[in-house]
């Protein structure tokens, strides 16, 4: 896609989602935004990165869960459980990103760099999906 059939799937999705209004912290609205423009400007694991920092603004912000980890934060949510699924397993792509066990056993990248750049763009767009299904789910109405 390029950027301006990007920006509007992102406004297809917030009309085929959003029913009603949604009240969000001005954190999780910015991250929104982040995560938006990072993707629609090909920074894909920024995108995720400021995606899933939304949802757990959201989710924080929504609940009195503020010293639990994300993953425990995601599991007591009231959520679907299959959204909470894929919340789980865009947090463990995420970690695979962020902690890094061995930096040095870079063979992978290296030798199928393509192979994890579809697989960072898939997991994005699915990322900005949940956050999404995250902050839409309980409107005011």
């Amino acid at each position: 896609m390029n950027e301006e059939e990007s920006w509007q799937y992102l406004v297809d999705l917030d009309e085929r989602l959003l029913r009603g209004g949604v009240m969000l912290s001005e954190w999780t609205v910015f991250l929104i935004k982040e995560a938006d423009g990072a993707l629609v400007n090909g920074a894909q694991l920024a995108s995720i990165f400021a995606g899933l920092a939304g949802v757990e603004s959201h989710l924080r912000s929504e609940s009195c869960m503020r010293r639990k980890r994300l993953v425990d934060v995601i599991e007591e949510s009231g959520f679907e459980e299959d959204l909470k699924a894929e919340l789980q397993g865009l947090r463990r792509f995420r970690n695979e990103w962020v902690h890094v066990a061995d930096p040095s056993g870079d063979q992978s990248p290296l030798a199928a760099p393509q192979r994890h750049e579809r697989e960072i763009e898939d997991m994005a767009w699915r990322c900005t999906v949940a956050l999404r299904r995250d902050c839409y789910a309980s409107p005011c109405i």
